[in-house]
C-alpha cells in the first residue's frame, strides 16, 4: 500500500497575463519507508509537487492521500525541507531547530531536548548557542537538517537541500541524510538538479517531463545506500541511464542545474 499517493494531480495558477500550468495528470505512489528521489527540468513542477505532498498548495484536479487519508492540509508527521532552510538570524542553533516543534505546540523544555539531541545527531552539539550568521553554508545546511530530524517525521520532503555546498561537503551531508534514513525508516521524497545525488539516495528515481510536469520515467535503484554504492559499476550505469533518459528530451540541455 502506498504511504504518499498523487493520484491523476494537476496544478494551475494564474500568472501575470495567463493561467500556468505547473502539473498536469502526475501521478505516483511512494512507498512506506521508502526514499525516492525526483530529478527534471527546470519549471517542470518539481517544488509544486512537494508543496502539494506538503499540503502546504491544494491540487485543481486530482487527489493527494498520505497514509491513506486525504490530505486536507499540512500534517504534524510530514517534516518540508526548503533549499534556503528558513533561518531565523536573531535566534540560536538550538531555538532555530526547535522552531517546528515550538510551532506545533511543543513546550519549552520537551523542544530544547529534542532539537540538542537533533544537533549532536547532524555534528552540531557544540554549536547550540551559535547565530546562523556565525556558521558556514554547510553548518547551516545541518541546522536545517536538524529541524528536520527534531520533529520525528514519518514522511520527510527536500527541496534542494544541499545545492549551495561544494562537491565534498555535499556528498558529506548526503551521508547524513542517509544515516538519518536508516536510523527513522521514514518515507523520504528528494527533489534535486543532481543526476549522481539522486541515484546515491534514491531507491527509485522519478524523471519528470517538462512543464507541464509529469512523471516521464521511473528508474529502479535499489542497491541505493548500500555501502560504497557510489564506487559501484552499477551506481555509475544508473546515472548514465538517466542521463540518456535526460538527454532523449534535451533536458540536459535545457536544465543548467543538472549536474553530471
Amino acid at each position: 500500500m502506498s504511504f504518499l499517493s498523487l493520484q491523476d494531480v494537476s496544478l494551475c495558477y494564474e500568472g501575470q497575463d495567463r493561467a500556468v500550468r505547473a502539473l498536469e495528470g502526475l501521478s505516483l505512489a511512494v512507498g512506506r519507508g521508502e526514499p525516492i528521489a525526483v530529478i527534471g527540468p527546470s519549471g517542470c513542477g518539481k517544488s509544486s509537487m512537494l508543496l502539494l505532498a506538503a499540503g502546504l498548495l491544494a491540487p485543481t484536479g486530482g487527489t493527494v492521500r498520505v497514509d491513506d487519508q486525504p490530505l486536507a492540509g499540512p500534517r504534524r508527521a510530514t517534516s518540508l525541507i526548503l533549499q534556503e532552510h528558513g533561518l531565523l538570524p536573531w535566534k540560536t542553533t538550538e531555538d532555530n531547530a526547535a522552531l517546528g516543534l515550538r510551532i506545533r505546540g511543543a513546550d519549552r523544555r520537551e523542544s530544547r531536548e529534542r532539537a540538542r539531541e537533533a544537533l549532536d545527531r547532524v555534528g552540531l552539539a557544540e554549536f547550540a548557542r551559535a547565530y546562523p550568521g556565525e556558521l558556514s553554508g554547510g553548518m547551516r545546511q545541518r541546522v536545517g537538517l536538524a529541524r528536520a530530524v527534531a520533529l520525528d517525521a514519518d514522511l520527510l520532503l527536500m527541496d534542494e537541500p544541499l545545492s549551495a555546498l561544494d562537491a565534498l561537503r555535499r556528498e558529506d551531508l548526503q551521508d547524513v541524510l542517509l544515516d538519518l534514513w536508516r536510523r527513522r525508516g521514514h518515507a523520504q521524497v528528494l527533489v534535486t538538479h543532481s543526476i549522481e545525488e539522486a541515484v546515491f539516495l534514491g531507491r527509485r528515481v522519478v524523471v519528470m517531463t517538462p512543464s507541464p510536469g509529469a512523471v516521464r520515467s521511473i528508474v529502479e535503484n535499489p542497491d541505493a545506500g548500500e555501502p560504497g554504492y557510489r564506487l559501484d559499476p552499477v551506481f555509475h550505469e544508473r546515472c548514465a541511464e538517466l542521463r540518456e533518459i535526460l538527454a532523449s528530451e534535451g533536458a540536459l540541455h535545457a536544465e543548467e542545474g543538472v549536474r553530471t
